[in-house]
C-alpha cells in the first residue's frame, strides 16, 4: 500500500533552507531550516518525527510533534506533543495532547474557534508587504 499523492517525507540525512509551503500530509524525518506552512483551509497534518528538527515556525492544522522544534508553533485544530518532543517557543493550539516526556521551553496559548486558523498572525494583525 503506498502513500497518497498528498504525502510529502523530508527524509533522515536531508536538509532543507528556506521556507516550505504544503498540503496533506508532511512528515519530517530530516532537518528544516525555515518555516513551515501548510496550505490555509485545508486539513494537513504535520508529523515531526523523533529524529526530525525545525528551525523555524509550523502553521498547520494537525501537529504532531516527537522530535526538536525551535520557534513557534500555531496549530489550528489538534496539536499532539509526543513523549521525546523538545519545543523551544510559543505554542498555540485550540486542543492539546501532551504526553509524559515532552518538554515546551516556551508558552502554551490556548485559542478559540474563531482565532486566526494557523496563519501565526494575531487578530488585526497585517501581512507584510
Amino acid at each position: 500500500m503506498g502513500f497518497a499523492n498528498t504525502h510529502t517525507l523530508i527524509a533522515k540525512g536531508t536538509k532543507i533552507l528556506g521556507d516550505l509551503y504544503f498540503a496533506g500530509d508532511l512528515q519530517i524525518e530530516g532537518e528544516i531550516k525555515g518555516n513551515v506552512y501548510a496550505e490555509p483551509g485545508s486539513q494537513a497534518r504535520v508529523v515531526v518525527a523523533e529524529h526530525g528538527a525545525v528551525v523555524g515556525e509550523i502553521h498547520g492544522t494537525q501537529v504532531v510533534i516527537n522530535g526538536q522544534v525551535t520557534g513557534d508553533v500555531y496549530s489550528s485544530k489538534h496539536l499532539e506533543l509526543a513523549a521525546k518532543a523538545q519545543v523551544t517557543g510559543t505554542v498555540y493550539y485550540q486542543l492539546i495532547e501532551m504526553v509524559k516526556g515532552a518538554q515546551v521551553n516556551g508558552s502554551l496559548v490556548r485559542q478559540d474557534a474563531a482565532a486566526a486558523p494557523a496563519t501565526g498572525k494575531k487578530s488585526g494583525e497585517k501581512s507584510p508587504a
